[in-house]
């Protein structure tokens, strides 16, 4: 659960990411033009996945650790996501890659 939760925070951060006018973007994939596009329907996609993301947490966790949990991760994700989005060094391979690696970690040791 907190790895699907942290890629839905990876994801809620990436379509906020790229509403913004000032963040150098690179059009990838397809949804990305869309997203760029569409700003509104955007933005509430990225809340919605936000409020997803912190109800997961607090489903998991309790009111005080799952709060500071989605707010550690949030600043943590955003800031990487602000670092390595203009330098290009995510991908969806690696993205992928990761997800599947954590999720089994996770399966292990639970």
């Amino acid at each position: 659960m907190i790895t699907i939760a942290s890629l839905i925070v990876f994801l809620s951060f990436y379509t906020l990411y790229y509403t913004s006018k000032r963040a150098v973007l690179s059009y990838d994939l397809g949804f990305e033009k869309w997203m760029q596009k569409n700003p509104k329907q955007t933005k509430i996609i990225g809340l919605f996945l936000l409020l997803t993301a912190y109800s997961i947490w607090l489903f998991t966790q309790s009111l005080g650790c799952g709060t500071l949990m989605f707010l550690i991760q949030l600043m943590t994700i955003g800031s990487l996501i602000i670092i390595l989005m203009p330098l290009k060094k995510v991908s969806s391979k690696i993205l992928l890659f990761i997800f599947v690696l954590v999720a089994l970690l996770e399966l292990y040791y639970y």
